[in-house]
């Protein structure tokens, strides 16, 4: 079999989607300890501000990568530019490492999906609202404010979510299990190569509990 059509057969990476204070950090380094292959892919920043975890780019090389048809997806946010490249996912998993992709929009997630070459296992991490602003203050945030704004904006933007798609594999309430549960419950759907989306309705479900309940 040809390089390529191994790679079509293959399941990429994890993409780990929710709102701040979920625990897409926390589940990652969780993941991590469980097993070394995953590792946290690092985006290339265009841009000001935190510099770690970031491979930092100028313009020019922005646009350079665009042209020659590098950019698995890319977003501005705060005056800054991040951007997938192609070249880094690839060299991950042609050496046996899993990626680990945090998103949080779903038209990021429609996007990365179609581009990828590989079908990715998506998780979507939740936590109720007043979860969210527990969390943010626990940690110290001088912005919790903007943290629950951004809860608010991931909420409508999955609730648009048409009832006939079903963009996630698993849906995880991060306030109802540890992180090494959490990241036990995502290695072993990705062993499985990911072969089922969460039940229709599941989504809407999940996001009604979490919203009016708080529980």
């Amino acid at each position: 079999m040809s390089a390529a059509g191994e790679r079509a057969e293959r399941l990429g990476g994890v993409v780990l989607f929710g709102p701040p204070t979920a625990g897409k950090d926390t589940v990652s380094a969780a993941l991590t300890s469980l097993d070394g292959r995953y590792e946290q892919l690092t985006k290339v920043k265009v841009g000001s501000g935190r510099t770690a975890g970031y491979r930092m780019a100028d313009r020019e090389e922005l646009d350079a990568l665009r042209a020659a048809g590098r950019l698995v997806m890319e977003t501005t946010r705060y005056g800054n530019t991040y951007a997938v490249d192609r070249d880094d996912l690839d060299a991950m998993i042609d050496t046996g490492r899993i990626p680990l992709v945090h998103l949080g929009s779903v038209d990021h997630l429609r996007t990365f999906t179609a581009a990828v070459r590989e079908a990715w296992l998506c998780v979507l991490l939740w936590v109720p609202r007043s979860v969210c602003a527990q969390r943010s203050r626990e940690r110290g945030d001088q912005d919790t404010s903007d943290r629950l704004a951004a809860w608010d904006e991931a909420l409508a933007d999955l609730r648009a979510v048409p009832e006939d798609e079903e963009p996630f594999h698993l849906l995880l309430r991060t306030d109802r299990t540890d992180p090494l549960g959490t990241a036990a419950l995502v290695a072993k759907a990705h062993a499985e190569g990911g072969r089922r989306l969460a039940r229709a309705g599941s989504l809407a479900a999940l996001l009604s509990g979490a919203a009016s309940a708080e529980s």
